[in-house]
């Protein structure tokens, strides 16, 4: 396995373009719940972000990503399950909880995976100065939602569902982190929306049979971000950072996502940006300093 490298300028840039496009996704997919029930709008998404691999693998001349190799079906297989049971803790959370609950604890995978890069990444250690940035800048994401949260709350089944939802995605970076550096790229994201979609297509018919699909622009505008900017542009461009970059310096970036989730959201609700969210901004650029120097 080929040593993963420090966080350079070029790499924070494009985990920036990333995570101001991820911030946005809950607000997307709480628009897609209005009109589909969560395993189906999971399915939906999983298949055109697989279609947007496809064509990005036939426009770059990758054409054999089917091809796995003896040895590579258990990393394959376990990946694409775990993108499937992900996405759905994800979008259930979400039909229960609110968009700015679920930008928060969704980020929170970013500390699994700083704590779980240190026993699977080689070279990548659990310092104090990366336990420390981290929880800064989480910190600065609390700040934002604290006062809203009560256990009695009607979002708490939600807000459960979505942190369980990141405490896989946080696994699911670190394994995939290990798998890239030992099978292309493409090919695990293509398996990924075979398996992964074939999984929550069985799951919808099973227990979602009953639930119509309202087909309307919102839900079309909803599926392609869902799809083809984050299953499809997302994932591919993450897949670079992770065959590169260590995952914990990656994951500190990746904390700026709420606050463009916060942005978005009020952009859609029109809720007003109080000085929260500046308090915020400035902690969670301190948290990534922090995690991030040399």
């Amino acid at each position: 396995m080929a040593p993963l490298r420090r966080l350079d300028t070029r790499g924070a840039l494009i985990s920036l373009l990333l995570s101001a496009l991820w911030g946005a996704n809950p607000v997307a997919v709480k628009i897609g719940l209005g009109y589909v029930p969560p395993l189906r709008l999971a399915c939906l998404r999983i298949v055109l972000g697989g279609l947007a691999v496809l064509v990005f693998a036939w426009w770059t001349g990758r054409r054999r990503l089917f091809l796995v190799r003896p040895g590579e079906w258990g990393p394959v297989c376990s990946i694409g399950v775990f993108f499937a049971v992900q996405v759905s803790l994800m979008n259930m959370g979400l039909a229960r909880t609110t968009a700015g609950h679920a930008s928060l604890l969704i980020n929170t995978y970013a500390i699994h995976t700083v704590v779980l890069s240190h026993f699977y990444i080689a070279g990548d250690r659990l310092t104090a100065s990366k336990l420390g940035g981290a929880l800064l800048a989480y910190a600065g994401i609390v700040v934002l939602f604290v006062p809203d949260f009560s256990l009695g709350s009607a979002t708490v089944a939600g807000d459960l569902l979505v942190a369980a939802s990141a405490l896989m995605l946080g696994e699911r970076t670190v394994y995939m982190a290990r798998a890239v550096q030992k099978i292309e790229p493409l090919t695990l994201l293509v398996y990924q929306s075979v398996i992964g979609g074939g999984c929550l297509l069985l799951a919808s018919l099973w227990w979602e049979a009953s639930i119509p699909t309202r087909y309307t622009l919102p839900l079309a505008l909803s599926l392609f971000y869902q799809g083809a900017v984050i299953a499809g542009f997302n994932f591919v461009m993450n897949m670079y950072l992770l065959q590169t970059y260590r995952p914990s310096a990656l994951a500190a970036w990746s904390l700026t996502t709420p606050i463009f989730g916060v942005l978005v959201a009020a952009a859609v609700s029109r809720d007003g940006l109080g000085p929260a969210l500046l308090l915020a901004t400035v902690l969670v650029a301190a948290g990534i300093g922090l995690t991030t120097r040399r």
